[in-house]
């Protein structure tokens, strides 16, 4: 390949590439092409998208990135799943794949600067809440002490009713008001 493609390719890389902060790099390689389109098009359905790469060129292209860690991954027939609204529904996504069709290897992914290498780390970040998910959870960490505190001031406010409830009760039937328990 003569210098002028392998810089325009380079260039490719870095212009598609050059946003993402994260990434899962699959090895798509000896899986059947019904069954590759049927991956690609089932990922696209969630707006994730499979490019695959010339390792060298890609190494050199995310040089000074975030993906940058996902260089010493690229090793053999490589591909670049992005996309999605985080990297852990692309993780997601591609272990759920990777359940069908035996064939798709699970490289490695990174997030924020930190490598997840192989099978298992693909796996365990797909298992990391995603940022909605984890926007939720603060809240509801935020929420429950006050639903607690709500809770607290009312019982005993609940038990006062309670009892001014018994003592109009005992007035209207004209009982007297001894002791209410």
């Amino acid at each position: 390949m003569s210098k002028p493609v392998k810089e325009m390719i380079m260039k490719t890389y870095q212009s598609r590439f050059s946003d993402l902060e994260s990434a899962v790099v699959v090895d798509i390689r000896g899986i059947e092409a019904n069954d590759n389109n049927e991956l690609r098009l089932g990922l696209l359905e969630n707006d994730i998208r499979v490019t695959v790469v010339k390792n060298t060129l890609a190494r050199h292209a995310f040089e000074g990135t975030s993906l940058e860690p996902l260089g010493v991954c690229l090793d053999g027939p490589s591909a670049i799943a992005y996309g999605g609204e985080s990297v852990v529904d692309v993780a997601r996504a591609l272990v759920s794949w990777a359940k069908k069709i035996n064939e798709l290897e699970l490289k490695a992914a990174v997030l924020d600067g930190q490598l997840f290498e192989g099978d298992a780390g693909v796996k365990q970040l797909s298992k990391f809440p995603t940022r909605e998910e984890a926007q939720a959870k603060v809240v509801q960490l935020v929420l429950s002490p006050a639903g607690n505190a709500v809770g607290a001031a009312k019982g005993p406010g609940g038990q006062i009713l309670g009892i001014i409830k018994e003592i109009q009760t005992r007035l209207e039937e004209g009982k007297s008001i001894e002791k209410v328990a």
